[in-house]
């Protein structure tokens, strides 16, 4: 019995034994296993092996250590939070969290511990100070954070933290990591999760943060349940179904879905458009493109390259198409003028594109611009592929970009044309509302020349991060003029916004592509149709890029159809820049300025000058950017024009002064606006010589019009005329049309036809 026993007891003994040897022998294969989310043990071994080889990854890496090495020479600041954003403590743990994903890197590229030695004493400052942070003091976020004002820049923060946490993991000891855990890094993704539902479960760029902060901290940590947070949203017992938070989205509703997948699916149109606009895509981006690679990592099954035909490689190359020629996007929505492709976040979604997709050398091109490159595998093949001069160019072509989960809520199109001296580039805006950032500008239009703006969007109404402009946050001007319709190149119906300027109607309704066109790459035509923007009224836009040949720049033909059950007054602004040359009619000067209106944006602007017209034809033309410009409009006796120039009601000076052009109509509900946007000429500073500095457009008529079709003659200073037949209600590229205009009879199939004016 007694030999019985002593052997069990030495089973027990060794399966003991065996399981702490086994559990330990797992933990640390586990430990191990990292880094596992951007930087892999193999990827930092290549890297190793071509250091010093390798140009731009080089240069990249020289640069990032001479900024770590400063910040850690002066020590680790972690104050209490405070500030808005562009105060002192905002910009400081901002900074810290930039610093803690490059210290990260340097210690797994370089092996130089004290990049981790900082990394670790940041963290036990921060794992000192979270479990005693109330919510931050400044309360003027719908989720407020803990280090920062809103919980956005928290999420932020978890983001980049979660790299540097990744990088040292296997270099701290068990006790450390089990603290920053317990102390930090969960409570850390608890409170932007379960304990900010507001923040966590919505469909908006916000939301995409916060999944990916608790869904990269879940990768590091092997936390499945925060991993699933991430991808699927909160289970419906964590939130108060279909509660609203107040900033223009709504927390998850019983049946919705969230989570980053859910912020995939919504948002994203089939060909990578972002609802929200380019400026919000480019900062939702990073992490997007940053959790996609450490998915790709870590979880290769997910196959989170391949989801939805490939949608986020997709959506890069969307990115890039909504830029202007210095590769600044377009500031459609809240958008702030002058964010390019030479951001941060487009440097890594440039860089993973290309490393996860086909290697597209085009990519190359871009990189080159952008002077930098992610400090990881990706970073690197880009690199070495510029070392090799594989680059191509990437080449902007007109494009149309469908809006909606479904790309059935109208879309985006851009005409584009080049030639060896000049690039043309028309913005046409016909898109849903665009969630909370969206504006009420639905037919809006921008247009650009090498890159300058001929007729601008307003973009965003505020300052960011600087702190003197309201803490960096929206200016109340953003809701007051910028989001407002009259703050944009479209019909304005009896000074009111569309949609009444309500965020829930507009949601409801987007506007409808009428038809795309750019075979002819000197006749492109774009045509959107909307209903909804005012009761009773259905209006239509038609623009037209044409390049003559005997013309030296391709001109804009603008046809603004409005119909509506009632008479009504339409404004139709355009939002030049520079500087008024002449006009070939009379008009007054205000000689005492007064608002043009006293609300929906008209409060904002001054009333500078105006015209009754005595005629059929209006011509007005300005300089800007060494170039001259010409609006050649088909006018009625009595249509009035407006000059105007925002700033009224802004004591701040939180506004532009930007001019603007302005024909209005009174007491119609059947109103046509046909105008020619033309640039001609340029000045010589240097030799003070003008050139071209008339238009080449002598008028502009409407020569027929009914329900189903529209006619425009154009007549040249030259005496050519030509005419622009348009079907308005059959879109079929293969229908035959014909129609009897002044004595003469014209033919042609599908939706257009730019052709000569036929003898009598």
């Amino acid at each position: 019995m007694k030999k019985h026993t002593t052997t069990i007891r030495l089973h027990i003994t060794y399966l003991f034994i065996f399981s702490f040897v086994m559990g330990f022998a797992q933990k640390s294969s586990e430990i191990n296993t990292h880094p596992n989310l951007i930087l892999t043990q193999k990827g930092v071994e290549d890297i190793r092996v071509k250091l010093g080889s390798v140009p731009l990854f080089d240069e990249t890496l020289a640069e990032t250590k001479k900024e770590v090495d400063l910040e850690i020479q002066k020590g680790i600041l972690v104050p209490i939070p405070k500030d808005m954003a562009g105060g002192y403590t905002h910009e400081q743990h901002k900074k810290n969290f930039l610093t803690l994903q490059k210290a990260g890197v340097l210690f797994q590229i370089l092996e130089e511990e004290k990049y981790a030695i900082y990394i670790r004493d940041m963290f036990l400052a921060y794992a000192k100070m979270y479990p005693t942070l109330p919510l931050h003091p400044q309360e003027r976020s719908y989720a407020r954070g803990k280090i920062f004002w809103q919980c956005l820049n928290d999420a932020n923060w978890l983001v980049y933290a979660s790299q540097a946490y990744d990088c040292i993991y296997s270099w701290l000891s068990q006790k450390e990591r089990k603290y920053l855990e317990k102390n930090l890094f969960r409570p850390f993704a608890d409170f932007l999760s379960v304990g900010s539902p507001q923040f966590f479960n919505r469909i908006h760029n916000h939301s995409t943060w916060g999944n990916v902060a608790v869904g990269m901290i879940g990768l590091v940590m092997k936390d499945q349940e925060l991993i699933d947070r991430a991808l699927y949203g909160l289970p419906e017992d964590n939130i108060k179904a279909g509660q609203k938070d107040n900033d223009g989205g709504f927390i998850k509703k019983p049946g919705d879905k969230a989570g980053f997948f859910a912020n995939l699916d919504q948002p994203f149109s089939p060909d990578g458009y972002y609802t929200e606009g380019p400026y919000y895509q480019r900062y939702a981006m990073y992490p997007f493109m940053i959790f996609a690679e450490a998915l790709q990592n870590s979880k290769p099954e997910l196959k989170i390259f391949e989801y939805k035909n490939g949608l986020l490689l997709k959506s890069v190359y969307t990115l890039l198409n909504l830029t202007d020629d210095n590769g600044a996007f377009f500031p459609l929505n809240d958008g702030q003028k002058g964010m390019s492709y030479k951001s941060r976040s487009l440097v890594s979604a440039v860089d993973i594109a290309y490393y996860f997709g086909d290697q597209d050398t085009s990519l190359l091109s871009i990189a080159k611009e952008q002077g930098k490159v992610q400090l990881d595998a990706t970073g690197l093949a880009v690199a070495v592929g510029l070392k090799e001069n594989k680059e191509t160019p990437f080449i902007k072509k007109s494009i149309e970009l469908r809006d909606g989960a479904k790309g059935d809520e109208g879309g985006l199109a851009i005409l584009r044309h080049t030639s060896k001296e000049n690039s043309t580039a028309l913005v046409f805006k016909y898109t849903a509302q665009g969630l909370s950032h969206g504006h009420y500008d639905k037919l809006s239009f921008s247009l650009y020349e090498n890159g300058e703006e001929v007729l601008q969007d307003y973009g965003l109404a505020r300052f960011v991060n600087i702190e003197q402009k309201n803490g960096g946050g929206y200016l109340k001007e953003n809701t007051t003029w910028a989001k407002q319709t009259i703050a944009h190149n479209t019909i304005v119906q009896n000074e009111t916004s569309h949609f009444n300027g309500d965020f829930e109607t507009g949601s409801e309704h987007h506007s409808n592509k009428y038809v795309f066109d750019v075979t002819n790459n000197n006749v492109q035509v774009v045509s959107a149709v909307e209903k909804n923007a005012y009761p009773g009224t259905t209006m239509q836009r038609t623009l037209v890029l044409i390049k003559e040949e005997e013309l030296e720049y391709p001109y804009v033909l603008d046809i603004m159809e409005v119909v509506s059950d009632k008479k009504q007054k339409l404004d139709l602004p355009y939002y030049y820049s520079g500087q008024i040359i002449d006009a070939n009619f009379e008009y007054q000067v205000e000689e005492s300025l007064q608002p043009l209106g006293t609300k929906n944006g008209y409060q904002h602007l001054w009333k500078v000058g105006e015209a009754t017209l005595s005629q059929n034809n209006a011509q007005f033309n300005w300089f800007s950017h060494a170039k001259f410009y010409s609006i050649t409009s088909a006018v009625e006796i009595g249509d009035q024009v407006i000059f105007g120039r925002i700033g009224a009601n802004d004591p701040a000076f939180n506004l532009r002064r930007d001019p603007v052009y302005m024909l209005r109509k009174e007491n119609t509900n059947n109103a046509v606006f046909a105008s020619i946007i033309e640039p001609h000429g340029r000045y010589n500073v240097v030799s003070e010589s003008a050139t071209d500095a008339y238009s080449n457009i002598d008028k502009v008529s409407v020569s027929y019009k009914d329900i189903a079709y529209i006619a425009i003659t154009i007549t040249y200073k030259s005496k050519k005329e030509k005419l622009f037949l348009l079907a308005t209600k059959d879109a079929s590229s293969t229908k035959e049309h014909e129609l009897k205009i002044n004595g003469s009879t014209y033919k042609w199939k599908g939706v257009s036809e730019f052709t000569k004016i036929k003898n009598k």
